[in-house]
C-alpha cells in the first residue's frame, strides 16, 4: 500500500469518524429535546389540573362530618371544560357526581374509578386515560378530608383532553428529528471536506517528495553518466591525457554537488522552510559560464551579450539556463544534425535563447511547462524547473516561434536598478 493510499484512507476514516460522532451527539440533543418536551407539556397540564381540583375542593360543604355536600358546587360552576368530577365515599365504594364540564367528551368510567381510588390510598394521583369515543385525557385526581380532618371522605378528578397537545408533540417530534437527519446527512460532506483539509499538508509534503526525486533522477542522470565514463577513461590513459580527465571528473563532480545543492534548495523553497537567495550577479557572466561548462559535442552554439546585473540566486539561475540550453541541445536539431543554438541576453535583463529545430507542437504549447509534459520522450522536468525559477524570481518563462526556425525560449529576470548619476 503506497503513502498516498494511506493518507486516503486516513481522509476517510476521519470522516466517518466525524460524521458518527455529529450523529451521536445530533440524535442525543434530539432525544433530550422531545424527552423535556413531552415533560414539559405534561407538567403544564397537571398544574392546571391541580388548580382546577384544589379549587372545587375550596368550595365543597358538608351536611356533616363524613358526608360532602355538593349541591352548590354543581350549580355554581359551569360547563366548560375541563371535566370535574367529585367522589364521594359510601361504604366501600365510591359515588360519582358530575360537577363540572357536563358538555365535554365523557372520560370512560373505569378511568375516571381507577385514578379516584389511587387518590384515596396517596392523598393525589395522575394518570392517562380516554373518553368513550377514544380521545386521549390526562387525569389528575386529589383526595378531600371531612369535617373532622381525619381521613378522606372522597376525591376530585379532573381531566382535560390531551389530542391536540399530543398531536402538537409529535408535530415537534417529526420535525426535530428531520432536521437532525438532515444534518446527518450534511454532516458527512462537511467532515469529507474538513479531513480533506487536515491531510491535505500530508499529501502535499508527498507531492513535493515525488517531485524531488524525480528531479533528482533527471538532473543526475546525464552528470552521472559522463561521471563514470571520465573514470573509465581515466583508468586507461597516462601522464597528461589522465591528469585532463581527472580534472574534468573533478569539475563534473563539483558541478554534481552544486546540482544537488540546488535541487535541495528548491525543495526547502516549495516547503516553506527557505527563501531564495537573493544577490546581485552578472547574469551575462552566469550565461557565459554555463555555455563553457556544457560539452558542445559539435554543436554549435552561438553567444551575443550584453552587461546585465540582476538580482536573484545564483545557482538556481545557473541551473534554469543549463536547463534551457540543454533541452536546445536534445531536441533543437533534426536527427543526425549538429543543432544550432544563439544566446542572446540584453541589459534588460532578457535572456533569449534559439535553436533551428522542428519547434514547438502545437498541442504541447500550453502545457510546455508543466511536468512530465513535454514532448520528444522527455520527462519535460528540466523545463518546468526553469519555469519554476522564473516565477520564484518574479520573472517570467515563455516559449514561442524562432527566427532560426526552431523554437525560442525567453527568461525574464527583472534587471537592477542603476542609480542615476546627478549633475556635477
Amino acid at each position: 500500500m503506497t503513502a498516498t493510499t494511506r493518507i486516503r484512507r486516513l481522509r476517510w476514516w476521519l470522516t466517518t469518524m466525524f460524521a458518527a460522532t455529529t450523529a451521536t451527539g445530533l440524535v442525543t440533543l434530539t432525544l433530550f429535546a422531545v424527552r423535556h418536551d413531552d415533560t414539559a407539556w405534561h407538567a403544564a397540564t397537571d398544574d392546571d389540573l391541580s388548580v382546577q381540583t384544589s379549587l372545587v375542593i375550596s368550595v365543597i360543604g358538608f351536611n356533616d362530618p363524613s358526608r360532602p355536600d355538593i349541591d352548590d358546587l354543581v350549580n355554581g360552576f359551569d360547563a366548560s371544560c375541563p371535566q370535574v368530577t367529585v367522589f364521594s365515599r359510601a361504604g366501600a365504594e365510591l359515588a360519582a357526581t358530575r360537577a363540572a364540564g357536563i358538555h365535554c367528551p365523557k372520560v370512560r368510567e373505569a378511568d375516571l374509578r381507577g385514578v379516584a381510588a389511587a387518590a384515596i390510598k396517596d392523598g393525589d394521583a395522575r394518570a392517562d386515560g380516554q373518553t368513550e369515543d377514544g380521545h386521549h385525557v390526562r387525569l389528575r385526581a386529589e383526595a378531600f378530608p371531612g369535617l373532622d380532618g381525619d381521613k378522606p371522605v372522597g376525591t376530585v378528578v379532573a381531566a382535560v383532553d390531551t389530542t391536540a397537545d399530543e398531536a402538537e408533540h409529535r408535530r415537534f417530534a417529526f420535525l426535530l428529528s428531520v432536521g437532525c437527519a438532515l444534518l446527518v446527512l450534511l454532516s458527512a460532506p462537511i467532515g469529507h471536506l474538513l479531513s480533506g483539509r487536515a491531510t491535505r499538508p500530508a499529501l502535499t509534503a508527498l507531492k513535493q517528495q515525488e517531485a524531488f526525486l524525480a528531479e533528482a533522477a533527471h538532473d543526475l542522470r546525464t552528470p552521472a553518466a559522463s561521471l563514470r565514463t571520465l573514470a573509465e577513461i581515466a583508468l586507461h590513459q597516462d601522464g597528461e591525457d589522465r591528469d585532463a580527465a581527472l580534472r574534468r571528473t573533478v569539475r563534473l563532480a563539483t558541478r554534481m554537488g552544486d546540482l544537488l545543492d540546488a535541487l535541495l534548495t528548491r525543495a526547502r523553497l516549495e516547503a516553506g522552510v527557505a527563501q531564495v537567495c537573493r544577490e546581485p550577479l552578472r547574469l551575462d557572466q552566469l550565461v557565459e559560464a554555463v555555455v563553457d561548462d556544457t560539452p558542445a559535442d559539435g554543436h554549435r552554439i552561438t553567444v551575443r551579450v550584453e552587461e546585465t546585473v540582476v538580482v536573484g540566486d545564483p545557482e538556481l539561475l545557473q541551473r534554469a539556463v543549463a536547463n534551457l540550453l540543454g533541452n536546445a541541445l536534445t531536441h533543437g536539431h533534426a536527427p543526425g544534425r549538429p543543432a544550432e543554438v544563439e544566446i542572446t541576453v540584453t541589459a534588460d535583463g532578457m535572456l533569449t535563447l534559439d535553436d533551428a529545430g522542428p519547434g514547438i507542437p502545437p498541442g504541447l504549447a500550453d502545457s510546455l511547462f508543466q511536468r512530465y509534459h513535454s514532448g520528444g520522450g522527455s520527462t519535460g522536468l528540466g523545463l518546468s524547473i526553469a519555469s519554476w525559477i522564473a516565477d520564484a524570481h518574479g520573472g517570467t518563462l515563455t516559449s514561442g516561434p524562432s527566427l532560426l526556425g526552431g523554437a525560442r525560449f525567453t527568461l525574464r529576470i527583472p534587471a537592477r536598478q542603476r542609480p542615476k548619476q546627478g549633475r556635477l
